[in-house]
């Protein structure tokens, strides 16, 4: 599919992102991320390696944009912010996406 990323156009395909990000490391994630596999990345880390752009020359919106239509699974940046009020427990699982259970 042709995507637009910093003014320059790629052609990627699904499976071309996830064999890419084989054996990358997640970094922290501070923003937007995207899901591939089973692991959550920041979407600049992920638009650096698929496009060998320095993460400065694209937003994140638009590699978020560009992985929606590949059909991956992107959280906004509000997503990773906990409700307060929340023990130590709660906030570890509502970061990690799973119900905390007494």
């Amino acid at each position: 599919m042709r995507v637009v990323i910093a003014r320059f156009p790629f052609d990627l395909l699904k499976t071309e992102v996830q064999d890419a990000m084989k054996g990358i490391k997640a970094e922290p994630i501070t923003g937007e991320s995207v899901l591939i596999g089973r692991r959550h990345y920041p979407v600049k880390q992920v638009g650096e390696i698929i496009t060998r752009q320095d993460r400065r020359d694209f937003s994140a919106g638009e590699v978020t944009r560009a992985l929606s239509r590949l059909g991956f699974v992107c959280r906004p940046a509000a997503a990773l912010v906990p409700p307060a009020g929340l023990t130590p427990l709660e906030t570890a699982s509502a970061l990690l996406g799973h119900p905390a259970r007494a």
